[in-house]
């Protein structure tokens, strides 16, 4: 078992705390391990640590519009790429119509965030409705075909090395954030029934990132039933009760919806901002060394950036310091309103992820700057 090396120290001016009560006109700046759950140091700075006047090189953090992307296709083969590390493939999806075969994934689960859009998702387990804002864990080796209501844009989040799990909440308990009762899973019911036919159907395999097609001269999907504790579910982004603190301001970690082999992914959704006068109500500037952070930027406002919309996505590589944009910044002891409103998806891999082709086309250069106050 891995033991840090502990020594808590101070010099100089500081807070008595973290994240509360900093010294007079100082910037506080967030060393930290193991994606805030190890070892961490506190600095107060006279500047903020993202007023940079210049930034070149391959370090820098990087966004992009998921809306300029002008692709649709048929099956999740279709999915435009836009990053990948060895543990985690993440794709964006747009189905207008119906998908007319079936599609299994056997190198890893899929965890698909419907972005906008509504259906009927038809899988080994039977059938399950979604909408916006819903996440659809569906396990490596599933059957499934997603029937539309309205077409459907959504990010997919391919797990390649392990399967998707519940964070331990600890002290909290085990219905905190979200309770499971509130996961759905598929049913076989009429709607699954009716779906079963004995017409050619095509099943499109996804395996060493390739693709295989098996015919069959009926649909496999075809079950009168099933038992046991592995199957798809559902969670809406509605049903997270996020953890709330009116003194202090919570890192990311206490959002943490899944977790996977070398990766996380955590939920942001509307909540009141903390009151206390001398807590931060924004995020703070942070180092978070051992991992990158991706996130998806699903609807509202959000508050900790400036010029960025639904459908967007932003890249911090790990080796720099980031937080809040100039105007957050300002607002950081001056709120006015009384809560965000915003719901974003992040995603943070502990190895770097990298930023495929199709990632060129679509990305805002303007995006390093946006922290310059000049």
């Amino acid at each position: 078992m891995k033991k840090w090396i502990e020594f808590p120290r101070s010099s100089g001016l500081t807070s008595r705390q973290a994240h509360c009560d900093l010294p007079e006109g100082s910037f506080e700046r967030e060393l930290g391990r193991e994606g805030f759950f190890g070892p961490a140091s506190h600095m107060y700075h006279r500047h903020p640590p993202t007023g940079w006047t210049d930034f070149s090189g391959a370090l820098k953090p990087r966004a992009f519009d998921s809306n300029t992307l002008d692709v649709s296709g048929a099956d999740p083969f279709s999915a435009t790429d836009l990053f990948a590390n060895a543990a985690v493939h993440v794709r964006h999806w747009v189905l207008e119509s119906s998908m007319t075969d079936l599609y299994r994934n056997a190198d890893g689960d899929e965890l698909l965030f419907i972005h906008q859009g509504a259906g009927d998702l038809y899988c080994d387990y039977g059938q399950l409705s979604f909408s916006d804002g819903d996440y659809l864990l569906i396990p490596r080796g599933t059957l499934w075909r997603i029937e539309c209501t309205a077409a459907v844009t959504c990010l997919m989040i391919e797990s390649i090395n392990g399967a998707y799990q519940l964070p331990d909440k600890g002290l909290l308990g085990p219905h905190a954030i979200f309770d499971p009762a509130v996961l759905v899973t598929p049913q076989i019911n009429d709607a699954f029934m009716d779906q079963q036919d004995e017409q050619e159907w095509r099943v499109l395999i996804r395996k060493y990132q390739q693709q295989s097609i098996v015919t069959y001269p009926f649909n496999p999907l075809d079950a009168v039933g099933w038992h046991g504790n592995l199957t798809v579910v559902r969670l809406n982004w509605r049903d997270i009760r996020p953890l709330m603190s009116h003194r202090y301001h919570l890192p990311p970690s206490a959002h943490t919806t899944f977790i996977a082999n070398r990766f996380v992914i955590c939920t942001f959704v509307p909540r009141p901002f903390e009151t206390d006068p001398g807590a931060l109500k924004v995020p703070f500037f942070h180092n978070n060394d051992d991992f990158d952070e991706l996130i998806f930027y699903h609807r509202g406002e959000f508050f900790s950036r400036d010029n960025i919309h639904p459908g967007m996505l932003t890249l911090h590589p790990s080796g720099f310091t980031h937080g809040p944009h100039p105007k957050a910044l300002k607002n950081a002891f001056e709120q006015t309103a009384e809560a965000t409103n915003e719901v974003a998806v992040m995603i943070d891999t502990r190895d770097p992820l990298t930023p495929l082709q199709a990632c060129e086309d679509i990305e805002w250069d303007g995006y390093v700057n946006s922290w310059r106050t000049d």
